[in-house]
């Protein structure tokens, strides 16, 4: 893919295919993408937590740091 507006185009293809495999599966799927999006804000706020608990932000943590953080989010959190 060339340029931004290719990029885009695959994309938006990607995005609409798996809309339909969503009505083939008789699954919603905003409902789908909206538990997700909870599922990861649930995350993303222990992530915070722990970090606070270090007395850390997470500008300040490498990438390293953050997937443990990450990691031990989600064994926790659902």
């Amino acid at each position: 893919v060339e340029n931004e507006a290719e990029r885009e185009d695959e994309l938006g293809d990607v995005l609409f295919s798996m809309a339909n495999l969503a009505r083939w599966l008789k699954i919603d799927p905003e409902t789908a993408l909206r538990a997700a999006t909870a599922k990861f804000s649930r995350r993303f706020r222990e992530v915070e937590r722990r970090a606070r608990e270090q007395n850390r932000t997470l500008n300040e943590m490498n990438d390293a740091e953050l997937d443990a953080l990450w990691t031990a989010a989600k064994q926790s959190v659902r």
